[in-house]
């Protein structure tokens, strides 16, 4: 059986994963991949792995936990996905670290079917962005409680992320940016399923539906149906140039509204951001999908 975890970051999914992968959900069932509905499992599986600190769960417990959330017999590949199965939106920054439970809770969840084959995946995202999605969400707080003693330009997502590599090196871990999304959303479909490129499916132009203007996704439509893309490099080309023309305008400007950020820091944040995105990309172990 294959396992995988779509464990984040907070504020980079809000479901569209879930939902576009359950538009395909008698495809999916009939190659055998589940995908149990994130009400099932958002509470229970961080409290099992929680529990499980270092052991393995024994077969009972790994059968009764898969019964409860799976209604596809005979399921060879489980998607469970939730931005706060790694932790809640309150403890990502801490003095501990920036996700400071990552590595421990991986382990947690790789302990839970031993047997399985697992595979993690991860958005990373400007902590520009994300600081403000972790104010907003219902478990987060103020800024004072979400950043206590930590300075912006100390969040860095190379120190998590080899820190899990360093926890549990042999991780199937998968990473994206977040601001590629629109270019790269079909592969991430695609690796969450365990699917190959030529496979079709549902849901290709969420995204993109939700970026665009009416006008700008029909033409988008259009002309994909009357060019077809030869190469995942030419469909990228093809909708950035769609984007740069007919994205909805409130989706082009983000507005900065952190208190004491200037300019020169959100700059220097997203210099940090930027550069840990290349480390990350070259690091042994690590795939990373992107443009």
């Amino acid at each position: 059986m294959e396992i995988v975890y779509h464990i984040g970051a907070h504020g980079t999914d809000d479901g569209w994963i879930v939902r576009a992968l359950l538009k395909n959900r008698g495809t999916l069932e009939a190659m055998g991949v589940a995908v149990p509905a994130p009400k099932l499992y958002r509470q229970v599986l961080p409290k099992v792995a929680k529990s499980l600190k270092s052991g393995q769960v024994v077969d009972d417990a790994q059968h009764v936990l898969l019964d409860a959330v799976l209604d596809v017999e005979n399921a060879q590949r489980v998607i469970f996905s939730h931005d706060s199965l790694v932790c809640f939106p309150a403890n990502v920054i801490s003095a501990h670290g920036f996700y400071a439970m990552a590595p421990q809770r991986i382990e947690a969840y790789s302990n839970l079917f031993p047997a399985a084959t697992k595979e993690f995946y991860l958005a990373l995202v400007n902590p520009a962005t994300l600081i403000p999605s972790l104010i907003d969400l219902p478990a987060g707080g103020t800024y004072e409680r979400i950043m206590g003693q930590t300075r912006p330009t100390e969040i860095r997502w190379s120190s998590t992320i080899r820190r899990i590599l360093a926890y549990h090196p042999d991780v199937n871990l998968t990473v994206w940016c977040h601001e590629d999304v629109p270019l790269i959303w079909p592969e991430i479909l695609r690796a969450l399923a365990g699917l190959g490129a030529e496979d079709a499916l549902e849901g290709d132009f969420d995204v993109l539906t939700a970026l665009l203007t009416e006008e700008g996704m029909t033409k988008f439509k259009t002309y994909l149906e009357a060019h077809p893309p030869r190469t995942l490099a030419q469909r990228r080309r093809i909708t950035t140039a769609f984007l740069e023309k007919f994205a909805k305008p409130e989706e082009l400007v983000a507005e900065l509204d952190l208190p004491g950020w200037s300019e020169e820091l959100l700059a220097q944040v997203t210099s940090n951001y930027e550069n840990d995105c290349a480390e990350i990309a070259a690091m042994a172990g690590v795939t990373f999908i992107q443009p």
